[in-house]
């Protein structure tokens, strides 16, 4: 298979005309560029549905990992959750081809590893993992989702509980505080224990509150970087190279970025 350029994008969020917008700048060949998305495909935006076919559509071009709003969506086709007002995922759950769109999307791990350098994962690395942790423990996910017994993972995944990682956790405990690391996580407590009430920037959140990428991580090797969304108030901004962030805000006004991997640079279309 030929390969041209890797781009990897922000949080998309249903928001079909930002993506296009996206594509057609960065000139996209569907034959030999590549396509990553730091999850939250779906949800808020105004298309959901036209998101997904045009994601779909890519076959192994494209690659994700999961966001907290994907995650949703699962537990939403499968009764565990009601749909929200915002969501805005009418026309995605009306799809004759739904069952199609579930499966496709449960296929997507919580962390990838891009190239030697570059992991995403969804909100980020949790400071005591390194990043074959990470990869591993999002394996142990992958493989109940990917298998007959994934509707339960869903449905015990709900809740903040526990806080803090500890080796021995064991099922829905360990599978539950796993999912909100890689997909839910912005701060910590001094404690490294993950705090869920903060959704801001940090110059605006108490002041006990550390961001998770300001956190010390000495299994973080410097050839390392952790390409991450969901946190849109970041607007892009960490201050330290190895962490990247690509929420940048499209479904709230702002813009929808992407990272050009060769040459590390950004490129964003503004909503």
């Amino acid at each position: 298979m030929t390969t041209g350029n890797t781009y990897i994008v922000g949080d998309i969020q249903g928001c079909a005309d930002g993506l296009n917008a996206l594509l057609d700048k960065i000139n996209f060949d569907r034959a030999t560029d590549r396509l990553f998305a730091v999850g939250d495909l779906v949800a808020r935006g105004e298309d959901s549905l036209a998101t997904v076919k045009l994601l779909m559509g890519l076959g192994d071009r494209f690659h994700a990992v999961l966001g907290n709003h994907d995650l949703h969506l699962l537990a939403v086709t499968q009764g565990i959750r009601k749909v929200k007002k915002s969501d805005r995922m009418d026309n995605l759950l009306n799809a004759s081809d739904l069952p199609d769109i579930i499966e496709w999307l449960r296929q997507f791990p919580l962390a990838y590893q891009i190239d030697e350098n570059h992991v995403m994962v969804h909100a980020g690395l949790y400071p005591l993992w390194s990043v074959p942790t990470l990869l591993s423990l999002s394996d142990e996910v992958s493989q109940v989702l990917k298998g007959d017994d994934w509707v339960t993972m869903l449905n015990n995944m709900y809740g903040n509980s526990p806080t803090r990682w500890k080796k021995s956790l064991k099922g829905k405990d360990r599978a539950r505080f796993i999912i909100n690391a890689c997909t839910r996580m912005r701060f910590l407590m001094p404690d490294q224990s993950l705090d869920f009430d903060a959704k801001g920037s940090p110059m605006d959140s108490p002041s006990n509150l550390i961001p998770w990428y300001q956190c010390p991580n000495n299994q973080l090797q410097r050839n390392e970087k952790v390409v991450f969304g969901h946190w849109a108030a970041l607007n892009g901004k960490t201050r330290n190279d190895q962490f990247i962030g690509l929420d940048t805000g499209y479904v709230w006004g702002q813009t929808m970025t992407a990272l050009h991997l060769e040459s590390g640079k950004r490129i964003s279309v503004s909503a």
